[in-house]
């Protein structure tokens, strides 16, 4: 009987193994080849996937064909002549079909947070032009976050192409999307981009380990990071850290576990200092950064016409978190320092006479503050009300600096193999890279490892890929002596350009905001972008 029933078990199992095989046969496209992409105009199209070994690929599109044979390994490549601009149209993968497919200019984008800073970010100073346009013949995909240690990863994850439509816009990168939606006006030709980018990232990041091998000590950073138990290990130990440093804060704050919580519209604050939010003093202690938790109270007086209305409460931007409540009433929260607060106030909140606006503002390792020159206001319809910078304030948990926790997407090389390695067998018309700010205070070697990663990508994807490198938006104020090393850094990039012979320097110092290290304004540098490829496009047509 036992004998039976390990052999019934044996069956079953090959049954079952047999069976998870049969299902995963077919076959597979490489995850960037999917509906809705823009293929490269004018260039061998290249397709590449995976299927049982041995197994025929045929590939059929508008009047082109291509096949080939799936290696041992089960991967295969199709390679079919060139196509003009054009689309939609269908994709024959065997027994699959890509549908909405576009011939056009591909281009991919590139850097940290000012490539990635969302149209929904900006929607301040470009409302208008936003709102109620709509144009399909642009597709953004943003490749999904990731980093390797050890051997560059094959794919990305599975992430589709996106229509530039009204449900879809405001999560492409606002620099993309002036840039697509400006080069596909101006060209008529469908308009593919491939947003990989990090905020906060550096450019070692970026590059692979061979690029890599004249800055052993960055070679050998990542080299401790390929233990991926101990880096998962670490992760773990830091966010207990942080989890435990987080608890105390609540606990030790009396605005939250006091007899009555400080956000209580009924709360009598009488006995609270009155300071100027732009003041340094209540941000230090002894000396030191305050960190922990500050609490700021504010009335503002209404007119009966705003009663019951909703409205949208500004209030900036702050170093580093914050919780806002309106007349007692939980309205809204930012986990970090950089986005604008812009909270909304529904309807029936409100009254008329005194309301009471209440801030708790979280520090975690530096200096907090609020941002100078920042809107600070009550909005409702087409009436506004500026809010003082008086507060009632009191000092809620203090506490020591947060547990610092590792940034492994900053570790180099991992994201050349985690992010650009994957895309390597799609064609681009160009690079558009925007990064810089994380290496600011290492702006000596700047221009050699951006000329490095050039080099690097360029034996990744095709040797004669021309870059588009947008310089740095000017930052901080003008007596802050940290602007110096943001000028070097622009230096850096320029010499980088100028000493590669295949790149452009895309001007855009002139689009800062000293406050605010992400400047609303994308549309400037995307135009100069737009001018770029187009006046190197036609230099290449001369020339042949």
């Amino acid at each position: 009987m036992n004998t039976q029933h390990l052999l019934l078990r044996l069956v079953l199992t090959v049954a079952l193994a047999v069976g998870a095989m049969v299902s995963e046969a077919g076959v597979r496209l490489s995850p960037l080849f999917s509906d809705g992409m823009v293929l490269q105009r004018d260039r061998t199209i290249r397709v590449t996937g995976y299927a049982a070994p041995g197994e025929k690929i045929n590939i059929s599109i508008a009047n082109r064909k291509g096949n080939a044979v799936a290696g041992p390994d089960g991967r295969w490549t199709v390679e079919m002549r060139p196509m003009k601009a054009g689309g939609p149209y269908a994709m024959r993968v065997n027994e699959l079909t890509l549908k909405d497919v576009m011939v056009g200019d591909v281009f991919l984008c590139s850097g940290q947070s000012n490539m990635e800073l969302t149209v929904a970010r900006v929607m301040d100073k470009y409302a208008d032009m936003v709102e109620g346009y709509e144009n399909t013949r642009v597709r953004y995909l943003k490749v999904p976050y990731s980093y390797e240690f050890g051997a560059p990863s094959e794919n990305m994850k599975p992430e589709p192409w996106k229509a530039m439509t009204a449900d879809n816009v405001k999560g492409f990168s606002a620099l993309c999307y002036f840039f697509g939606r400006i080069l596909q006006e101006k060209t008529s030709v469908p308009v593919g981009i491939v947003n990989a980018s990090w905020g906060g990232t550096p450019v070692e990041a970026w590059i692979s380990e061979e690029g890599l091998a004249d800055f052993p000590e960055y070679v050998n950073l990542k080299s401790v990071y390929e233990d991926t138990d101990m880096a998962a290990q670490t992760a773990r130990a830091e966010r207990r850290l942080q989890q435990a440093w987080s608890g105390r804060l609540y606990e030790a704050d009396p605005g939250v576990n006091g007899d009555m919580p400080w956000y209580d519209e009924s709360l009598d604050d009488s006995s609270w200092e009155t300071v100027d939010m732009f003041d340094r003093e209540w941000a230090t202690r002894r000396g030191r950064p305050a960190n922990g938790t500050h609490w700021f109270r504010q009335d503002v007086e209404l007119p009966s016409s705003w009663a019951g209305k909703e409205a949208v409460l500004r209030l900036g931007c702050m170093v580093d978190a914050d919780s806002v409540y309106v007349n007692g009433r939980f309205v809204g929260t930012t986990s970090y320092q950089y986005p604008p607060r812009v909270y909304n106030i529904p309807a029936g909140l409100l009254h008329e006479g005194t309301n009471r606006i209440t801030v708790r503002l979280f520090s975690y390792g530096g200096r907090p503050s609020f941002v100078r020159e920042k809107p600070y206001k009550l909005v409702c319809g087409d009436s506004e009300i500026s809010l003082g910078t008086k507060w009632r304030y009191r000092v809620g948990a203090q506490m020591p600096p947060s547990p610092s926790s590792t940034t492994f997407q900053n570790i180099p090389v991992g994201l050349y193999n985690g992010m650009i390695y994957p895309l390597r067998n799609y064609t681009f018309k160009g690079v558009a890279w925007y990064q810089g700010e994380s290496n600011v205070g290492r702006w000596g070697e700047y221009a050699e490892l951006l000329g490095i990663m050039m080099k690097d990508w360029r034996r990744t994807f095709a040797s004669d890929l021309p870059f588009y490198v947008i310089e740095l938006a000017d930052f901080l104020a003008p007596d802050d002596p940290g602007r110096a090393a943001w000028a070097e850094l622009r230096k850096q990039q320029a010499a980088a350009v100028k000493a590669d012979g295949n790149a452009t320097l895309i001007k855009n110092s002139d689009t800062g905001e000293w406050n605010d290290i992400h400047p609303l304004d994308k549309k400037t540098p995307a135009e100069r972008l737009v001018k770029a490829v187009t006046d190197n496009s036609q230099t290449h047509k001369l020339k042949n």
